[in-house]
């Protein structure tokens, strides 16, 4: 991977993680235009989503330290519940990940048409949560953030967004389209980061062990930060207003695009 590639691997990858439109699928399709794939592709993954954590973590740092002052009160209130629901939420993704690692690691390597198919899905979701309209709810319960652990779940296929799985599942529960979305944007920080740490110890991110090189991943993770940082507060004020229907449009002409040229 060049230096170049994993500048626009990395823009791409901090664009598409808070837009609803799967950036692993966007990962997956232009490395495929640019030929590359097996560990190489797999550690840059795990790096720049990495950068788009911490970009979450810098935009939403005032929520994020509300958080982490409430909880460590060592009493019930409702930073704690927050973070309970948030550690709730990642049950079902720690679950998949320590028992199908392998055989979703295997999935990106499948071809571009599990993307497609993914990308029309999720099409799919960002309508149903577009036309939906159920009654709102104040905050979002144990159940729902259970509920929308298991769309997170579920969105490690490749094409399947996360932030639109986790986002339309919060609204057609009733959650408040602003609540949700800086949800699930809290809830997928422990889980990456938790990732590159196991990598990182494993000594993944080495030149030798991924074949890529120490430049290409901090190009590709710098892009990722600073484009996450935009994405991330651009796509908490299109959530406010309601415009997923675009992005399901243009998840259903990219997802089509993808299973016909692919």
């Amino acid at each position: 991977m060049e230096w170049f590639e994993a500048l626009v691997l990395g823009i791409i990858q901090g664009l598409t993680e808070f837009l609803p439109v799967s950036s692993s699928g966007h990962l997956q399709i232009f490395s495929a235009l640019f030929g590359l794939e097996g560990e190489e592709n797999l550690t840059f993954a795990v790096a720049v989503h990495a950068a788009t954590v911490c970009s979450t973590i810098v935009i939403l740092w005032k929520e994020v330290s509300v958080l982490f002052k409430g909880f460590f009160v060592f009493k019930y209130n409702d930073e704690m519940a927050y973070v309970l629901k948030i550690f709730l939420s990642m049950i079902p993704v720690a679950i998949v990940g320590f028992c199908f690692k392998d055989y979703v690691e295997t999935l990106f390597g499948s071809g571009l048409t599990v993307v497609g198919c993914m990308l029309l899905v999720t099409a799919v979701l960002l309508s149903f949560a577009y036309y939906a309209r159920p009654r709102v709810k104040e905050k979002i319960s144990y159940r729902d953030a259970f509920v929308i652990g298991l769309a997170q779940a579920c969105a490690v296929l490749p094409g399947l967004s996360r932030s639109g799985s986790t986002i339309a599942t919060g609204i057609l529960l009733g959650n408040k389209k602003e609540a949700v979305a800086k949800f699930s944007f809290l809830m997928v920080l422990i889980p990456i980061l938790g990732e590159a740490l196991l990598d990182l110890m494993k000594g993944g991110f080495s030149a030798e062990a991924s074949g890529i090189s120490t430049m290409s991943l901090l190009v590709g993770f710098m892009a990722a930060f600073v484009s996450g940082c935009i994405a991330c507060r651009w796509m908490i004020n299109i959530v406010k207003k309601g415009k997923l229907i675009w992005f399901a449009l243009y998840c259903a002409i990219v997802g089509i695009l993808t299973i016909v040229l692919g």
